[in-house]
């Protein structure tokens, strides 16, 4: 039994705290401080501690659940996720407003609809005079997150998943004060938003990371995603993590009629929307509220990378429907990628696993698109001439999408008097002997004389054992150099005669521990030939290049024998790795190399055109290309799941290629499928398309 009296003051103070959060998380308010809202809320633990059955599930002590969950539900979404199609530039905004139009002009004319949500199509009622307009909307870079409510109760908070089926995560949404637990009315709504952390919120996290030793986190967006994704709530709950929300995906009441009264709905209703929007009523206008974010979005609390453009009138939106990755009548339009400048400190080069020789600029560290920056390549010695990059020049430096820094150009005005041109050495000491280095013909490539120095034994130790070769376990660059160092190994064959007494020898190792590499290298000794050919470190044989030799050749023996021009008819392999090819395999020392490495391994391929049929599954003929990372797979799962349904995989873009699949972070390779003409396909329709 619970007093009346004090049901009625539980009521009471729960509706007061409610309203308080609403008021500043909704409408910037702060009608009493935060040390009485806190004493509010612990005078309502304390009634909930002496009444358990009391316990409402929109009370705000439910934001923190109890125990740790021991993994993640799945939800279908209830209204299919979509991502929006992207602009970089002006022109593109432009000719989207055009599409709009000429779509619009052509429904209105009584052409089919494709409907879209929050109600039925216009059903080809002509609209008079097309004049639509657009809400502006900034872009926040975090986690999608879809919230349900059932009859103004969160019932369930989700990832977007693959776009129809997500992660239940309402544990550790509950933890965040701007989502509300119930809502102003008890409506069944279905709202889509973005959870965020501010850049004070990173910093605090990193301290506290950094103290206990952790890796910190590069940007807000993957330390709100990380967050989100913990199993224990109590973490999320201590991140400091928010939320807007920016979208009604389903509702139960009248659907608003344009998107401006639709942000309002929603602020009527308990959730937090970003107050920084606009109704434009041309393109330009548009264009303008861009320009005017682009400058000054990157230094809000929580990270901008855009503005999302959205068709106002919902007739129109409803009109133009979906496409089958994106909605129609909304574009995230993209700021430029993020550029700095930083100054070169020294020019080095770098030893390579076939002795090519890597300029790499040491950099003053500088933050560039939430990562900090040291070190860029400058590839070659045409790349320093075609630059003329010197040793104290201020340089621009950028990622556009892509997680290797390039250096742009020069800010020559800044040239100090002190700075060094680059000289191209005749001898670099890592590379042994004399350290004599020459040209390779041909190329813009310097290279080693000496193919046997220790540095570049060691890069080839290290590729050999790398995950894309052998995919030793527990054999990284660290222990192999204490293997070459000690004399323990001086050929790859002699990984595989190791002891478990041998590497008791060497500094970090107890019994536990090598025994565990022993077994690993010994495990390792089952190998696809495709994998060995990587970790043979011949020159220009990458991944993509050894998928084909293999597909094309039974055993590394026929390999071997093959001639140049055979290798040149094999589809995506050029005269140059044709010559490196027969040229590595013509060498006495390589030939007993790899007979040394016959007696340890067992060699299998099923790649081979004389084991299996290359012509079958449902994506044969089809080449792939990867971008960006992907939410549910690593990029190296992704593409044994497309060459295991007969697919190719290739590491560039041509006219030659069927789909480029893009995550987050793409880089160049989708600018340039978007140049071709090539199909692009986000991470849900790949997933879909793999099904």
């Amino acid at each position: 039994m619970i007093p009346k009296n004090v049901r009625e003051r539980y009521i009471k103070l729960k509706e007061t705290i409610n309203r308080h959060r609403t008021a500043y998380h909704v409408y910037d308010k702060e009608e009493i401080s935060q040390q009485a809202l806190d004493s509010l809320k612990h005078e309502l633990s304390e009634i909930e501690e002496r009444y358990p059955e009391i316990i409402a599930p929109d009370s705000p002590s439910q934001r923190v659940a109890g125990k740790p969950l021991p993994g993640f539900k799945k939800v279908r979404h209830k209204v299919p996720q979509w991502s929006f199609n992207d602009a970089f530039s002006p022109e593109e905004v432009r000719e989207f407003d055009a599409r709009v139009r000429r779509f619009l002009s052509a429904s209105s004319r009584g052409g089919s609809s494709s409907g879209g949500k929050g109600g039925s199509a216009s059903g080809g009622k002509p609209f008079g005079a097309v004049h639509p307009t657009y809400v502006c909307e900034l872009k926040i870079d975090g986690l999608k997150i879809v919230l349900d409510y059932e009859k103004g109760v969160l019932k369930t908070a989700a990832t977007r998943g693959d776009g129809i089926v997500g992660e239940d995560v309402t544990h550790n949404i509950k933890t965040i004060e701007s989502v509300p637990l119930s809502l102003a009315r008890p409506v069944d709504i279905v709202v889509e938003g973005e959870v965020w952390m501010s850049s004070n919120g990173l910093d605090a996290l990193n301290k506290e990371r950094a103290k206990a030793g952790d890796p910190l986190f590069a940007n807000p967006r993957n330390a709100a995603a990380g967050s989100i994704r913990q199993l224990d709530p109590k973490v999320a709950a201590g991140r400091m993590l928010d939320v807007f929300i920016y979208d009604v995906a389903r509702t139960s009441e009248k659907f608003p009629e344009t998107q401006h009264e639709e942000l309002e709905y929603m602020r009527t209703l308990g959730f937090k929307v970003n107050r920084h929007h606009a109704l434009a009523k041309t393109i330009d206008e548009a264009i303008g509220f861009w320009e005017k974010w682009k400058a000054k979005g990157r230094h809000q609390e929580y990270w901008v990378d855009g503005v999302v453009l959205k068709v106002n009138e919902k007739k129109y939106e409803q009109a133009l429907g979906y496409t089958g990755k994106a909605p129609r009548f909304a574009i995230a339009f993209k700021f430029p990628a993020e550029q700095v400048t930083t100054i070169v400190e020294d020019i080095v080069l770098q030893v390579g696993r076939t002795g090519v020789l890597t300029p790499v600029a040491h950099l003053k560290p500088v933050a560039v698109a939430g990562t900090i920056v040291s070190r860029a390549t400058l590839h070659n010695e045409d790349e320093i001439n075609r630059l003329d990059v010197r040793i104290g020049d201020t340089i621009i430096l950028q990622k556009a999408g892509d997680v290797i820094p390039d250096i742009v150009s020069v800010v020559k005005e800044l040239r100090p008097k002190s700075a060094k041109t680059y000289t191209w050495p005749s001898r670099v000491p890592e590379c042994g002997g004399d350290g004599k280095i020459e040209r390779v013909p041909g190329q813009a490539a310097w290279r080693c004389v000496n193919k046997d120095s220790f540095a570049v034994v060691r890069r080839r130790f290290h590729n050999f054992a790398g995950k894309h070769a052998l995919d030793i376990e527990g054999l990284g660059k660290e222990r192999v150099d204490m293997l070459l160092e000690k004399g323990l190994v001086q050929h790859y064959n002699e990984l595989f005669t190791l002891t478990e007494g041998d590497l008791l020898t060497l500094e970090g190792f107890a019994e536990v521990s090598a025994k565990k590499l022993v077994a690993a290298i010994q495990k390792a000794r089952h190998v696809e030939l495709a994998r060995l050919l990587v970790g043979l470190s011949i020159p220009q044989v990458g991944e993509e290049t050894a998928i084909l030799l293999a597909k094309k050749f039974h055993t590394i023996d026929v390999l071997a024998k093959a001639s140049a021009e055979e290798l040149e008819n094999i589809e995506g392999i050029g005269p140059i790795v044709a010559r490196e090819i027969t040229a590595w395999f013509s060498l006495k020392r390589h030939r007993e190399l790899v007979a040394d490495l016959k007696k340890v391994l067992i060699v299998a391929n099923p790649l081979s055109m004389s084991r299996r049929r290359l012509d079958i599954g449902p994506l044969a003929g089809k080449t792939f290309v990867l971008t960006g990372t992907l939410e549910s797979m690593s990029r190296d799962e992704a593409k044994e799941k497309i060459r295991a349904l007969g697919g190719d995989v290739s590491g560039s873009v041509s006219k030659k290629t069927d789909y480029v699949v893009f995550g987050s972070e793409a880089g160049s390779k989708l600018d340039k499928a978007q140049q071709l003409g090539v199909k692009i396909l986000e991470e849900k329709d790949f997933l879909s398309m793999l099904k």
